[in-house]
């Protein structure tokens, strides 16, 4: 089988869409028993656990391991979801574990048990981990935790909970404790949880699970940093007796620093995993992490951000509060329909101009239904149409702004080639439809 047909075998399976549970998974894993048999660090999180996972597999690596990372989804290339040692695996390698693998997804359909894309991504990953020897692996959670398919790990070096708020509210629930519980269905027995500063409502859910399960909770608050400076460029700090730079931009990616912070001393403390302040420094001066707060270009300035939510539109709006060098803004945004756009609300005021666009992905929601709900949220006095993503971009820079792009992580996936890759103009017809900034 050749790499792009391992792709379009992978994406085959999109079609049975998401479905929570672990018993069609376990089916599969009955093939490839071995892959569970490794060291893992699980996370799970609404905001965050990208940018913790990036963080503690440069660590990791620096401390001489053999790293895995499993991550989704991805910005550019499809294997950015499958690292080891923080590269892309090969097309050969992805190519291989698919062809070994298919005919086992291919013979339980057979029998009724239905693989879905995400599920099947686990198995290749963990599989292609095995294969390499990795001595541990980074493992960030799709969706939730309790019935995520990465669950079936069973005992986690360190399970990680990042920051928690209201996302895909239809599956998880539809309250802070509800998805709270769905989150802590990562932590095992015995295994010590490192956790992100949380509201009250969902640290007492995790501090109960702790509990309960006998994991010992090494809290992000508890996190000694000193002389922290946060700039465009990222976050600067000392820490256990070194000066540190974390090149993630954001008040938020502080917070996400401590909890990866809090998992190192957990993974110290109980394995002994002797990490160094020489290993983190030399880590996190290395974190990559497209679309969080990114700063693809300083003149013109243009920022990425992948936020969706309403904790990552308050961290992107927080960042351009404080970042920001001038006031003539261009917002550019695409957002997934199952997304919370009345959060919206928390851009007002911040751009001069937003134009709404179309996200790659079948669960968009469309740029004039987007545009609609802007202008309701009053986010800037003109809101224009595009629905191409490229289109969008050559309509910012024909403005000759500042422009920033958020909304979705698949709408950064399409739009940031355009800019590191050089390949978007200006437009010199932009195309547009201008909509009343308000609703009868």
């Amino acid at each position: 089988m050749k790499y792009n047909e391992a792709i379009a075998y992978i994406h085959s399976l999109d079609r049975f869409g998401s479905r929570p549970g672990l018993d069609r998974i376990g089916k599969l894993f009955d093939r490839i028993p071995s892959a569970l048999d490794q060291r893992f660090i699980h996370i799970a999180g609404t905001n965050g656990k990208g940018s913790v996972s990036t963080m503690l597999s440069r660590v990791m690596t620096a401390n001489g391991l053999r790293t895995g990372l499993f991550i989704s989804p991805f910005i550019v290339d499809f294997r950015e979801r499958i690292q080891i040692n923080n590269e892309m695996i090969s097309k050969d390698e992805l190519a291989e574990a698919v062809s070994f693998l298919r005919p086992t997804v291919d013979e339980l359909r057979s029998q009724g048990v239905i693989i879905t894309e995400f599920e099947f991504l686990t198995a290749v990953g963990f599989w292609i981990f095995k294969k390499n020897a990795c001595d541990i692996v980074v493992c960030e959670v799709g969706m939730g935790g309790l019935l995520d398919s990465t669950n079936l790990i069973p005992r986690p070096l360190c399970s990680v909970i990042t920051r928690i708020a209201l996302d895909h509210t239809e599956i998880l629930g539809d309250t802070i404790a509800a998805i709270a519980g769905q989150k802590c269905g990562i932590i095992k027995r015995g295994c010590p949880t490192a956790a992100s500063a949380q509201d009250a409502e969902a640290m007492e859910v995790i501090s109960d699970t702790c509990a309960n399960m006998d994991s010992a909770l090494y809290k992000a608050d508890d996190v000694e940093l000193g002389d922290v400076v946060c700039d465009i460029r990222g976050v600067s700090f000392s820490y256990s007796g070194e000066r540190m730079l974390l090149p993630l931009a954001g008040e938020h990616q502080k917070e996400n620093l401590k909890c990866a912070l809090a998992a190192i001393e957990a993974l110290n403390a109980v394995h002994g995993m002797g990490v160094t302040p020489a290993d983190i420094r030399e880590g996190l001066a290395r974190v990559k992490h497209p679309a969080r707060f990114e700063l693809l270009s300083e003149e013109p300035l243009i920022i990425l951000d992948g936020a969706h939510n309403p904790n990552g539109l308050a961290a992107f709006a927080d960042a351009v509060k404080r970042y920001a060098p001038r006031d003539d803004r261009t917002l550019i945004v695409g957002m997934l329909a199952d997304k919370d756009s009345a959060a919206l609300g928390l851009l007002r005021g911040l751009f001069s101009r937003v134009i709404a666009t179309g996200v790659p992905n079948p669960r968009a929601l469309t740029a004039v239904k987007l545009a609609e709900r802007l202008a309701s949220a009053e986010v800037a006095d003109s809101i224009a149409v595009e629905p191409e993503p490229e289109k969008a971009l050559r309509l910012a820079q024909s403005y000759g702004r500042d422009i920033y792009i958020c909304g979705s992580l698949y709408l950064a996936s399409a739009i940031r080639p355009f800019i590191i890759g050089k390949k978007a103009r200006y437009a010199t017809v932009p195309y547009s439809i201008t909509i009343p900034s308000t609703t009868e």
